[in-house]
């Protein structure tokens, strides 16, 4: 670690801490030329890939947006938040196992309408009619009739 007041590069760590039970480590250093000390920390980074949309824009990933959609196809149904959340740590789960940089918004919409399904029929179909941007009933009874 290189030294914020003089730039050395030999640092020696002096003392270690975990803070924020444990997804923080916390490091008080010194500066082997000037002495100085200074503190550092160390956290996870989740590199969650970025998300190519259907007209080639590539965009972070936001779990907000999925958490807004999902809440909003989940309307006064009877699904918990933990259940929520859950669903959305697995679909962030799925996409950090693929190890890839970018990943296509349809998939992310697959992940979606999978939990939902998983979770309430009724909010799965509510989800699919607009992700799927249905142009007439026929489609629409398809995928009830699937369920």
């Amino acid at each position: 670690m290189r030294c914020p007041f003089c730039h050395h590069d030999e640092t020696q760590v002096v003392e270690t801490r975990e803070s924020d039970e444990g997804g923080v480590i916390r490091r008080r250093r010194r500066c082997t030329r000037c002495e100085k000390r200074f503190t550092t920390y160390e956290r996870v980074e989740i590199a969650l890939p970025a998300v190519v949309k259907k007209d080639g824009a590539r965009v972070e990933f936001d779990l907000a947006k999925i958490r807004a959609s999902m809440h909003l196809a989940l309307h006064k149904r009877s699904v918990s938040v933990e259940q929520v959340e859950a669903a959305i740590e697995r679909i962030q789960d799925k996409l950090l196992a693929t190890g890839a940089r970018e990943v296509p918004s349809t998939r992310v919409g697959e992940l979606v309408m999978r939990e939902l399904k998983r979770l309430d029929k009724v909010a799965y179909v509510r989800f699919a009619s607009v992700y799927k941007q249905f142009e007439d009933v026929d489609e629409f009874r398809q995928l009830i009739r699937d369920i």
